[in-house]
């Protein structure tokens, strides 16, 4: 989990182009006088150092919270990690949402995806349970490194990582959160096993970027040189979030709609 938190960190930079220089770590974890949760911190301690030395993304600073308890039960173990950047230009900085109807959608990384751990088992089953799925930290770094060439190489109008929620929040994401309006999406996703798995697993290693499509030969290119799976599952336009998977259609939405919830959501649970 630790190693997650840092790859997700260093993923973030490198979805912007940016090179990670340095890492803070806020660690926050139960009474530490229980065995259990001493083990935790330092099975912690050990995944940021591991991540960081892979990533070359070193410590520098952080604090240690301990006794996060309430009538006796302590808080889940929660590494917090905080990574700074450098990028050379930053009105060259890639953002996360779609640019251009016609461009196309590639994912970056393995398909698969796993529902331990994730938010859609806490938030639709009321289920915190399961592994969190295993970071190859070579893969991740493999993969940091791709963005950033083709970032360099003007090949991707946008790069959004995958993580909470899955591919297909992701995806939203993509269509919703741009500063001129929603666009949409027409997307095919292959695999295999359960719809919700394909959906909303979570797993590292995965970023979602757009690119024009006569980038796509490069890209691909690129992504072979590096090592990394690529697949092209859509394309930019329209006014609707539509994903195909398991032989039909199982996400239709207006993005505009999705947009007025997504931006007026705070003020309404804050009236609520």
């Amino acid at each position: 989990g630790a190693r997650l938190a840092v790859a997700e960190a260093a993923r973030n930079l490198a979805c912007a182009g940016a090179v990670p220089i340095g890492t803070t770590d806020c660690l926050n974890f139960g009474n530490p006088e229980r065995p259990e949760v001493m083990w935790q911190f330092e099975q912690s301690i050990d995944g940021i150092a591991d991540a960081c030395r892979a990533l070359e993304a070193p410590i520098v600073g952080g604090n240690v919270s301990f006794y996060n308890e309430t009538e006796g039960k302590g808080i889940h173990p929660t590494p917090t990690i905080a990574m700074v950047g450098f990028l050379v230009d930053v009105k060259g900085a890639i953002t996360q949402w779609f640019k251009r109807e016609g461009d196309l959608v590639f994912l970056l990384g393995g398909p698969e995806g796993s529902l331990a751990g994730s938010e859609y088992l806490a938030l639709c089953h009321g289920i915190e349970a399961g592994r969190p799925h295993p970071v190859d930290l070579k893969r991740e770094k493999a993969l940091h490194d791709l963005v950033r060439t083709a970032r360099d190489a003007g090949l991707v109008a946008s790069a959004h990582d995958c993580s909470e929620g899955g591919l297909a929040l992701a995806l939203l994401e993509c269509c919703i959160t741009g500063p001129d309006g929603a666009v949409g999406a027409g997307i095919t996703l292959e695999g295999k096993g359960r719809l919700d798995e394909i959906l909303f697993g979570e797993a590292p290693t995965r970023v979602l970027v757009s690119a024009p499509p006569e980038g796509r030969a490069r890209l691909e290119k690129m992504a072979l040189a590096a090592a990394v799976p690529v697949a092209l599952i859509g394309k930019v336009g329209g006014g609707r979030l539509s994903i195909a998977a398991a032989g039909g259609t199982v996400v239709d939405l207006e993005t505009a709609a999705a947009r007025a919830a997504w931006r007026g959501a705070l003020a309404k649970h804050l009236k609520g």
